[in-house]
């Protein structure tokens, strides 16, 4: 079978390596973003799913419209004749146009109709959720409102969001390829669009926090944003390692924790409850943090227990 594929980051090339390596799919086409400038020097970079094909070798022809709206564009997708474009995180709208050509199989990354949008794996983390998954869906006109096709799930408590990315999208190849070759044979199945969430373009903001808030949700925030755009304190201190020491929920949650945390502490938010060598516990509105690595404004990452002991705070003192 003939496949057009679309996708840019590395979660893409992870389904691009599974298509590629299926004997019964021939790539005729890879659609992928424009290069563009990265870093201070500004240089040109391509796209993870071009650069892998460039280093590969694979003999494809690669694509970077800027966008697919473009008739000319519809009709080189179109001359490329292919029987299924497969989708996954590519980062473009699919116009009616392109959508009629051939069945588009999106690979989005949650168990639909739950977290539609650009950031389903670290919404789904700072949800809490206990597990979450793949849908092979086929695209309509809407965001990801198109009928679900199979799924693949796997747990993500306490997992982080680089780890769950990689995860998924071993198993997002694995299912594009099950569904490819399955398609004739599948009842797609409608979503419900009641139940449906959604979850927009992570952005620098969104990793500003407070002691205020439980520890379980700083916890989870720092799972689902690190490394970008982490976590941040209001007077902008960056805390790059922690975990949770106590829930607030009843009971402490990690396994090297020896200072047994109390979630019936009266201690306020921000407050110092210990300062040990594997890190500092804070207070949180429910629940507690241990602190390891933390990084102040304009100055160097340092350990939490150097932190205080440089800011000259102990057991009582608050940290902003």
């Amino acid at each position: 079978m003939r496949v057009v594929f679309m996708g840019t980051p590395e979660y893409a090339t992870s389904v691009l390596k599974a298509l590629n390596e299926c004997e019964q799919v021939e790539l005729v086409g890879v659609f992928t973003r424009p290069d563009k400038p990265v870093g201070r020097k500004q240089i040109l970079t391509p796209p993870h799913v071009k650069a892998w094909v460039l280093n590969s070798g694979l003999n494809v022809p690669i694509f970077q419209p800027r966008t697919l709206k473009d008739e000319s564009v519809q009709a080189e997708i179109s001359g490329l004749k292919p029987d299924f474009i497969v989708v996954a995180a590519y980062g473009q709208i699919l116009p009616q146009a392109v959508l009629d050509i051939a069945p588009c199989i999106n690979l989005h990354a949650s168990i639909l109709p739950k977290y539609r949008g650009a950031s389903p794996i670290q919404a789904a983390i700072m949800a809490g959720e206990s597990e979450t998954g793949v849908t092979a869906m086929l695209m309509d006109a809407g965001l990801d409102t198109g009928d679900m096709l199979g799924f693949v799930r796997t747990g993500c408590v306490d997992k982080m969001a680089a780890e769950l990315f990689g995860e998924l999208a071993s198993l997002a190849g694995r299912l594009a390829v099950d569904t490819l070759l399955s398609f004739k044979s599948i009842t797609p199945i409608a979503q419900d669009n009641a139940a449906a969430s959604h979850c927009a373009k992570i952005k620098k903001e969104l990793g500003l926090v407070s002691f205020s808030e439980s520890a379980k949700v700083i916890w989870d925030k720092f799972r689902a944003l690190t490394p970008w755009p982490g976590l941040f304190l209001g007077s902008g201190l960056k805390l790059l390692e922690l975990e949770l020491a106590s829930s607030g929920e009843g009971g402490v949650a990690s396994d090297s924790d020896t200072s047994e945390p109390n979630a019936k502490s009266t201690a306020k938010p921000g407050e110092i409850v210990a300062a040990q060598n594997d890190g500092v516990i804070v207070a949180c509105g429910s629940g507690e943090l241990r602190l390891k690595v933390v990084q102040a404004a304009g100055k160097k990452p340092v350990s939490a227990k150097d932190y205080i002991n440089g800011k000259r705070l102990g057991v009582g003192n608050q940290i902003y």
